[in-house]
């Protein structure tokens, strides 16, 4: 027998952990809660989450305009999941950290009335909750059991501490809104994965993006055989003259003729005689001209006729 789409379902959220709570339980989710582990935790009614679920959509369906609805989340685990839901389903989405003022100053440039506000932790979306609740916006959030609904008005129960929970809760009200609209038939599976809407880490994104896409680079044979020209071959001695292919001896350019004889005197005529050898000068002892004087003791004295007084 086929499963129902609600059983199908339920076991998809008990797969992601939708059903296990914290071990503190605040006093509006008690009927929330079907029974305590011997641990300590609190184990929520996964039959209650899919009911939720189902009037949450319905809520989403009756606005007119997709763009009024405003899903937000400031915990890391639920930012793919709101992006992702905002894709499929047309809502403004607010991942990261509320901008105070955001519902309530007109003056602000990111200043916003919407219809409809979807959260994902009523705790660490404190502040948007006050804001709507000013606003008189109506506010529709994933709580666990230590949240407090205070301004919230359909309290989905469920784990939203866990990032496969919280992607699976957005994948199945994302599934569910598109049914209820007509775009996805209700027997229909949605092409969809639902692993779309889970947080990933930076780490293991940034690997995935550095895995080489290129496949491994083989370098060309240039059509030699590897058992000839490889190491193996050098280590056995077989560089021969026949292992080269004849496509490889290049051919001798024709050029002029060079068994002609060769130009008497020139460098290539090595038979000539040798040239004597230049012998050096003599120099008789006769005609070596003398040397000049030099010094003043050579010089001759020539009189001026003027004597030296001596007694000065």
């Amino acid at each position: 027998m086929a499963l129902s789409q609600r059983e199908l379902d339920i076991q998809m959220m008990l797969a992601a952990d939708v059903h296990l709570g914290t071990k503190n339980c605040d006093y509006q989710m008690e009927r929330y809660v079907w029974k305590r582990r011997s641990d300590g935790i609190f184990i929520i009614n996964v039959g209650k989450t899919w009911d939720k679920l189902q009037l949450a959509a319905r809520v989403i369906v009756a606005i007119e305009n997709p763009q009024d609805i405003i899903v937000q989340s400031a915990r890391p685990y639920g930012q793919t999941a709101v992006l992702k839901f905002a894709q499929y389903t047309g809502a403004q989405p607010i991942a990261g950290r509320h901008t105070p003022g955001t519902f309530t100053n007109q003056l602000q440039t990111t200043f916003s009335e919407p219809r409809l506000l979807i959260l994902t932790d009523p705790r660490t979306d404190h502040q948007p909750i006050r804001e709507a609740a000013l606003g008189n916006i109506p506010t529709i959030a994933f709580c666990d059991t230590d949240s407090p609904m205070r301004h919230v008005d359909i309290g989905i129960p469920a784990n939203n501490k866990g990032k496969h929970s919280i992607g699976c809760l957005f994948w199945m009200l994302s599934r569910m809104v598109l049914q209820m609209r007509g775009t996805i038939h209700p027997g229909q599976s949605w092409d969809v994965m639902v692993d779309l809407f889970f947080y990933r880490e930076p780490e293991e994104v940034k690997e995935r993006e550095e895995e080489p896409a290129v496949a491994e680079f083989v370098a060309p044979t240039l059509g030699l055989a590897v058992d000839e020209w490889g190491p193996e071959a050098a280590a056995a001695g077989k560089w021969e003259a026949d292992a080269i292919p004849s496509a490889a001896i290049v051919a001798p350019i024709p050029g002029p003729e060079w068994t002609a004889p060769p130009v008497p005197g020139s460098a290539a005529n090595w038979d000539a005689a040798p040239a004597p050898l230049a012998t050096a000068v003599e120099w008789d002892a006769g005609s070596v001209p003398a040397a000049a004087p030099v010094g003043w003791e050579s010089a001759p004295v020539v009189p001026t006729g003027w004597k030296v007084d001596t007694d000065i």
